[in-house]
């Protein structure tokens, strides 16, 4: 294995742990998070040095940064921030876009699926409705009842989407090399 493969695939890894105990704990623990940061800031400077450094600093602000706006309004769990974090701090600050976007798309799907299985489709496209108007009007305000606190709230183990979104990062840049 060359050194352009190992951070696809420690990502992948990582991304998959996190999802395996999203699924059955509910949680993202700490030392996964904690150990992938670290972790790919090492990666990221052996392979590339001071700018290695740097990137991998720069992806773990951008993608943590990002998700961090989701656990303001109490949209997303702090261990699904710092799985963000990881991730960008493995894969550096040029692929955090990439990665972020397929993340997105598999968090999307997810959804749909979660959605429709539940049988919760017109509740959800409600609530969607209802949280982007409060958001438009409030900003950045924790919505009165559409919130992680609220236990009649559906849950979504987004650790399933982060490594569904690494993986086919991972595999379209292989395939694109």
């Amino acid at each position: 294995m060359n050194a352009p493969q190992i951070i696809p695939v420690v990502a992948v890894a990582v991304g998959i742990s996190a999802a395996i105990t999203d699924v059955t704990a509910r949680r993202i623990p700490n030392r996964l998070t904690y150990s992938a940061i670290v972790g790919g800031l090492v990666l990221q400077a052996a392979l590339h040095g001071w700018q290695g450094l740097l990137l991998g600093g720069g992806g773990c602000l951008l993608f943590g940064g990002v998700f961090m706006l989701f656990y303001i309004v109490n949209a997303m769990g702090a261990g699904d921030v710092k799985l963000a974090a990881a991730l960008g701090s493995i894969v550096g600050y040029s692929a955090t876009l990439p990665v972020m976007y397929a993340t997105a798309l598999a968090g999307g799907a997810l959804a749909v699926l979660i959605m429709v299985l539940s049988g919760r489709v017109v509740e959800t496209l409600r609530n969607t409705l209802w949280v982007t108007g409060f958001h438009l009007r409030h900003g950045l305000q924790m919505h009165p009842q559409v919130n992680l606190d609220n236990p009649s709230s559906a849950r979504m183990p987004y650790g399933l989407a982060f490594a569904a979104g690494t993986l086919y990062w991972a595999i379209s840049a292989q395939l694109g090399r």
